[in-house]
Parts: structure tokens; sequence; C-alpha cells
């Protein structure tokens, strides 16, 4: 029998970096991520983390202005696509390196910036009974490799295919435990806009499962709306 199962999200992370792409590059389109952390701290002239960093979501946004930007990620295949848009890019200010949340190959003390979105929380998600020792972790690295005054700025989600903030279940345990770490806290809209019903319904439905994708159709929305909450800590 032919097998339709869905790939879970750390298949994707794995294997599918170009079409995890397509997806995100539709992410945001009215700007308010860069707009979220221009009103946290200047970029201009800082040295910056991004953990997580995927194919390069937020890598890539802030290169063009801050003066080095460093990607990491546990998967090869994100950090292909991130490479191959960095090279593509022209832009000399950045690298791309393997490397776990929770220990990172940098200086101690040598960033102004860390950046982070929809990967932090893994730590939580993946570690359901160590979680918070994993987070323990990574909170300590942090206080390692920034500079005394520098940012930790994390985004994570609220509900996408939802117009207001909901907090999701898998997420639980990391919403409070940002709250008690006292990270300050907004949420902002950086909903997707796909340049048809036919792209939106396929490339919703292939990170977020038919539950999303059917509501895509079902609405019609070719502007599928997310909310996305930001969190942020100086050190």
């Amino acid at each position: 029998m032919y097998n339709c199962r869905m790939p879970t999200q750390e298949e994707i992370y794995k294997n599918e970096g170009d079409k995890y792409e397509a997806l995100i590059a539709r992410e945001d389109h009215q700007g308010n991520i860069l707009k979220a952390l221009r009103e946290i701290t200047p970029l201009e002239g800082r040295i910056v983390l991004d953990l997580g960093a995927g194919t390069g979501r937020l890598a890539g946004l802030l290169a063009q202005y801050v003066t080095r930007i460093h990607a990491f990620d546990i998967s090869d295949e994100m950090l292909r696509v991130c490479r191959e848009k960095f090279l593509a890019s022209g832009l000399i200010n950045w690298q791309v390196d393997l490397a776990d949340h929770r220990k990172l190959p940098v200086a101690d003390q040598s960033a102004d910036l860390v950046v982070s979105g929809w990967s932090v929380s893994y730590l939580a998600v993946w570690n359901p009974n160590t979680w918070r020792e994993e987070l323990g972790n990574w909170m300590n690295e942090m206080k390692r490799v920034l500079k005394p005054g520098g940012f930790i700025v994390l985004f994570e989600s609220l509900g996408t295919g939802n117009n207001a903030p909901i907090r999701l279940d898998h997420l639980r345990d990391f919403y409070p435990w940002l709250e008690e770490m006292e990270f300050q806290n907004k949420w902002i809209r950086t909903d997707y806009k796909f340049e048809s019903l036919a792209e939106a319904e396929e490339l919703s439905r292939f990170f977020f499962g038919d539950e999303l994708g059917n509501k895509v159709v079902q609405n019609n929305w070719i502007i599928l709306p997310e909310c996305t909450g930001v969190w942020w800590l100086r050190i």
C-alpha cells in the first residue's frame, strides 16, 4: 500500500531544506520581525549569534545591518540552504556552522546579541524528562558567550492560523520558564503571504499538517495569519 504519511518536523529539518525555505520565505510579509528587533536593541555594529538558524530566516534578515552574523544549527540540510543563500547574497560578514545551543564554538563574551527563532523551545519539547536542566544549560551558555549588557531575543509561536495569540499545549513548560527567567515579552503578527491558494495549501500542509492545510482551503487564505511571541532579556 502507498505510504502517504506526513513527515515529522524533525524529518523536515533533516531532509527538506528547499521546501522548508519556500515556506519560510513567505513568512512575515509585513516586516514585523525586524521592527521588533530594532525596538529592543540597535543592530548596527553588533556581533550576532543566530541559534537554530535553519535556512537563515533571521540570519539573512540581520546580515545586511550587523557587523557580523554567526549562524548555528544541528541540521546539515538546513545549513546547506542557509549557506547557499549567503553565498548568493554577496555579503561577506557571515559564518555558518553546526553546533548545539548548549555548546557553541565561540569565545567567552564575544557576542552583543543572540537571536533564535522557533528553536530554543525544542530543548523542552524534545527532552520532556530533563527539559529544565537542558534550558538551564542553555542559559548558562548564553551568559558565557554574551558581553555584559548583551541581549537574548527569542521568537516563538503563539499560533499559526490564528488572528489572536494562543499558548500552544506542546510549549506549556517553555512559556512559564521564560517568565521565571524574567524575560520581557510582547507579540507580533508574522503572517505568511503566498502567491496562490494552491501554494498556501501545499506549503502549510507540508509543515503544519492537514488540519491547518484544510483550514487554509476553507478560508481561502492566501494570507495565512500567524501570531508570534517575542521574548527578550538583557544579560
